[in-house]
């Protein structure tokens, strides 16, 4: 990394730790990417008062600090400035400023969120491992948030099927939520891809996962709901695939027990499937739709150079 990159990493950081003014993560974000420069962001935006004392911490070289002591913990830090920041996140309003990774990044995967309840039913668990296998067989990679239930189902069917699977976490890196699924943390970071947009020793907390919820949504191009109830944090993640202009597709299963899924029924984007193969079906149509669109911009970018 060159030395201007890591001077605007370490900016980021600090402006996220300092909130000047009160300023949220999201004005900050909105700002940086306003400016295209966190640094600039900081020189603006930071009174002389909140700059280092002699004597005390320089906020710019604690960042720095910090961000190389989580690289020597294997973690990579990506800012929402850099390239390889995922470009479909990058387009949502909820784009966190930064996201912790363990594993392998690919730029531009196409992904699909398998969620829905951590209760899940015998048929829920086996509808979510059919899904996940089939598009693993697809090279279609398999998102989820490694809740229990019908998250822990897919990434485990993903990965005995050796398919791809990505987990959007809702603490930091360096904790794993739940306990029981520690194995399966080390199995997706190994294999697959681990992200997080906390900091890395965030305990779980309940504000957290709604905002994962949105990360994932921003992740994929769909978000498929297996079986879910009132106050399932599917419910969340499905409300903001249809403010994102996601397609959301709902399993019979979700539509007959939720008045939440009853009510998204008829918006555009939202697909009810009454059976696996059905799911399929849209999401295949989605990824030949995809692969149009970026052909006919490919072949306009063409045209004009």
């Amino acid at each position: 990394m060159d030395g201007a990159m890591h001077g605007e990493r370490a900016a980021l950081v600090a402006l996220l730790r300092a909130r000047p003014g009160g300023m949220s993560w999201s004005e900050i974000t909105a700002d940086v990417l306003e400016a295209g420069s966190a640094l600039q962001v900081w020189d603006a935006t930071v009174p002389a008062t909140l700059m280092a004392l002699p004597g005390e911490d320089d906020p710019l070289g604690s960042a720095a600090e910090d961000i190389g002591r989580w690289a020597s913990q294997g973690h990579r830090l990506l800012t929402i400035l850099d390239a390889e920041y995922p470009s479909r996140l990058r387009g949502i309003h909820q784009a966190p400023p930064v996201l912790f990774a363990r594993g392998t990044l690919l730029p531009d995967e196409v992904a699909v969120s398998v969620v829905g309840s951590r209760q899940a039913s015998d048929r829920g668990l086996r509808i979510a491992a059919h899904l996940a296998q089939e598009l693993a067989a697809r090279n279609v990679t398999v998102l989820a948030g490694l809740a229990l239930g019908i998250d822990t189902a897919a990434h485990r069917a993903a990965l005995d099927a050796d398919g791809r699977t990505v987990a959007v976490i809702g603490t930091g890196i360096n904790k794993t939520y739940p306990a029981a699924n520690r194995a399966l943390h080390e199995e997706i970071a190994s294999h697959g891809l681990l992200l997080s947009q906390f900091w890395p020793d965030a305990p779980p907390q309940k504000s957290n996962f709604p905002m994962r919820n949105a990360t994932m949504s921003g992740y994929g191009i769909a978000t498929v709901v297996v079986e879910a109830g009132e106050q399932s944090g599917a419910r969340i993640q499905a409300r903001l695939a249809v403010e994102h202009g996601r397609p959301v597709i709902l399993t019979e299963l979700v539509v007959e027990r939720n008045d939440w899924a009853k009510a998204l029924v008829g918006r555009p984007g939202v697909h009810v499937a009454e059976r696996p193969s059905a799911v399929l079906s849209v999401i295949e149509e989605l990824i030949t739709e995809g692969a149009r669109v970026d052909a006919e911009l490919l072949r306009l970018v063409s045209a004009q150079t």
